[in-house]
């Protein structure tokens, strides 16, 4: 196998399984994943860590493969290779990884698909993890990283080192600002992968692939699983980056757990129905708090004030459940509203059915130094929200409350 090169081909990505009925991605997500289910209609847990062997030259064939099912479960697993495929269908992929988290999945990419004297290109818009990795493990290896705006077009291109840029590495919606990529834009720059963690819209509200990128990568922790019961990331892309990651996460180690992956494709069942809820009560509650004068802003793709609104409607059929605004009185209001809050929850996940808040500054982004938490938009007010399945109207007046009383 051959590393894979800069010239890499985007792919516009083709559902796995051919010669069925083309539909819509809200059947998809109930009809995915099911090829080791026999008559069962929830997923199948396989839970043997190795298999039997009919044959030396099975095993042999196997042990090459990076679509053995029935070997050893850090090379693949029927429950985990059954989820792997629903999200290839789901992204109009040739194939996916599962990892055993979301910055499994992240550290695969970057350390999968660079070495020592590679060059990433990255935006400063970045969940913190992954900010982290690129910090202080890349330049242990001797990979250079450079960060740029990530929601200036040009940004990326300019930034590219030819010969060296191996990776374009994008998050978007970012996390927690909710900052958008332009990813036909970022499609269309020659050379490098395009690697876009998709994790805040889902296959649902945008597919990367479809667009020009190379690989997309997902926390399935959050709104894939959506149900908090699951620690879990993946990638798709083409067959032969895929194949690529595959070796590189079977040395890894970082593998999906056949619990996780059967869970996790019991959440892809309810997505469509739980992401429309969500992206609707978001709506309502980001559209309410930006008339609340204890608010200073707001930050939801749905709303003309977002930056990038127009961008938003082109590219996202759904705008998300998240909401991210700051508060009037900065750290000491901050926190005071995520501890007062009676129905949000304060914690750091999201994309679950309950409704978490969680003050970036403080918990997802604490390692960032202050000029970095400045780059990426975090002040001491920042609050971000992750809608859950709520009655609006309750969380909204849980905020009031939890606001207390006007300026």
């Amino acid at each position: 196998m051959t590393r894979p090169g800069q010239d890499t081909p985007g792919g516009e990505g083709t559902a796995p399984e051919q010669g069925r009925l083309p539909t819509s991605i809200e059947t998809d997500l109930i009809t995915v994943g099911r090829r080791h289910n026999g008559a069962s209609l929830a997923p199948v847990v396989n839970a043997s860590s190795t298999f039997a062997l009919s044959s030396v030259e099975e095993g042999r064939r196997m042990a090459l493969s990076s679509q053995a099912t029935a070997f050893y479960s850090r090379y693949g697993n029927p429950t985990v290779n059954d989820f792997e495929e629903a999200v290839a269908d789901l992204e109009r992929a040739e194939a996916a990884r599962a990892f055993g988290s979301g910055m499994g999945a992240i550290a695969a990419a970057v350390l999968g698909l660079c070495s020592n004297g590679d060059h990433i290109v990255a935006q400063k818009q970045l969940y913190a993890g992954t900010q982290m990795l690129l910090n202080s493990v890349c330049p242990r290896m001797g990979i250079e990283v450079t960060f740029v705006d990530g929601t200036d077009p040009g940004a990326w291109a300019e930034a590219v080192i030819p010969g060296r840029t191996m990776v374009l590495l994008a998050e978007t919606p970012a996390n927690p600002r909710l900052d958008l990529v332009d990813l036909r834009a970022l499609g269309e720059v020659k050379g490098p992968m395009k690697v876009v963690d998709s994790t805040f819209a889902t296959p649902l509200a945008q597919r990367p692939l479809e667009l020009g990128c190379d690989l997309v990568i997902h926390s399935v922790t959050k709104f894939l699983g959506g149900h908090n019961d699951v620690t879990l990331g993946v990638a798709a892309g083409a067959r032969d980056l895929i194949d690529w990651l595959w070796g590189f996460a079977v040395l890894q180690g970082a593998v999906a757990s056949p619990h996780e992956a059967a869970a996790a494709t019991r959440g892809l069942r309810t997505l469509g129905v739980r992401l429309r809820r969500q992206s609707e009560s978001a709506a309502r509650i980001a559209a309410a708090l930006e008339e609340d004068p204890r608010v200073e802003s707001v930050r939801y793709p749905g709303l003309p004030s977002h930056p990038q609104h127009d961008l938003a409607v082109r590219q996202m059929a759904l705008m998300g459940g998240l909401v991210t605004f700051d508060v009037v009185g900065g750290l000491e209001a901050g926190s005071s509203l995520v501890e007062a809050t009676r129905i949000c929850r304060l914690a750091t996940s999201l994309g679950g059915p309950e409704t978490l808040v969680t003050h970036p500054a403080s918990t997802t982004h604490v390692s960032l130094l202050p000029e970095e938490l400045a780059a990426a938009g975090i002040g001491a007010g920042t609050i971000r929200m992750s809608v859950g399945l709520e009655d609006p109207e309750d969380l909204l007046a849980d905020l009031d409350a939890a606001l207390g009383t006007p300026p």
